[in-house]
């Protein structure tokens, strides 16, 4: 099946408001370029080497760019000045350096907080407490906007485990959001992919990431 057919067959389950992230990181340019000219605009990349290529190969297609993997604070100026959102944010000295960028190159970078609710330790993200005091924090970020969390569910064929993971998100999510009313950017939940995106819409998603079920299978690794 093509990817413009397998986004068709994807949007027409989305709800209105949910966003797409179709998720291209390992696959080749000229797939994203078949993506878009089936209408696909917002793509997500988690190499910084392979984001900045991309942008350059890919310029002018209009596409809308995020950063969805873990972000090393060297590698700021490969991704920052390109990403419209900076999904994965999942650590008090990455974000701290972001905000450093942000103030130097005069920009404010939107962003997610990583949410870690897996099973698997080697997960990265921050804890519940960790989210709680960097949001009461919020005003000393200048150059940052706080636009929700991103999680991802433990990867497993326990579909009741998974559920479990959605369910703690969007209860944390709701949470913070009736707590910091005044984060009024604080709205998305980047939970979903590939294998567990229906599932994700039952818990409040406004954004799912999803790569496999579009592109087919990574070229590499």
């Amino acid at each position: 099946m093509s990817i413009t057919r397998n986004l068709e067959r994807i949007c027409n389950e989305l709800p209105s408001g949910v966003k797409l992230v179709a998720v291209s990181k390992f696959h080749p340019a000229e797939s994203i370029a078949e993506a878009c000219r089936a209408g696909q605009k917002v793509f997500g990349e988690s190499r910084p080497q392979e984001f900045e290529k991309k942008v350059q190969a890919l310029a002018g297609n209009g596409i809308e760019w995020h950063f969805i993997g873990h972000l090393q604070t060297n590698k700021l100026k490969m991704v920052l000045p390109h990403a419209a959102l900076v999904q994965s944010v999942d650590s008090a000295r990455l974000l701290d350096a972001i905000d450093e960028w942000g103030r130097k190159n005069e920009r404010t970078v939107s962003v997610l907080l990583e949410l870690h609710i897996a099973a698997e330790e080697s997960k990265q993200g921050f804890y519940e407490e960790e989210i709680l005091d960097i949001l009461f924090r919020a005003g000393s970020f200048r150059n940052i906007r706080f636009c929700g969390l991103m999680g991802m569910a433990t990867n497993t064929d326990d579909e009741d485990a998974v559920r479990a993971d959605f369910a703690r998100i969007k209860g944390y999510m709701d949470y913070l959001r009736d707590l910091f009313p005044e984060l009024s950017d604080f709205r998305e939940l980047s939970i979903g992919m590939s294998g567990d995106w229906r599932i994700a819409l039952e818990y409040g998603a406004t954004m799912v990431r999803i790569g496999t079920a579009i592109f087919g299978e990574r070229l590499s690794d």
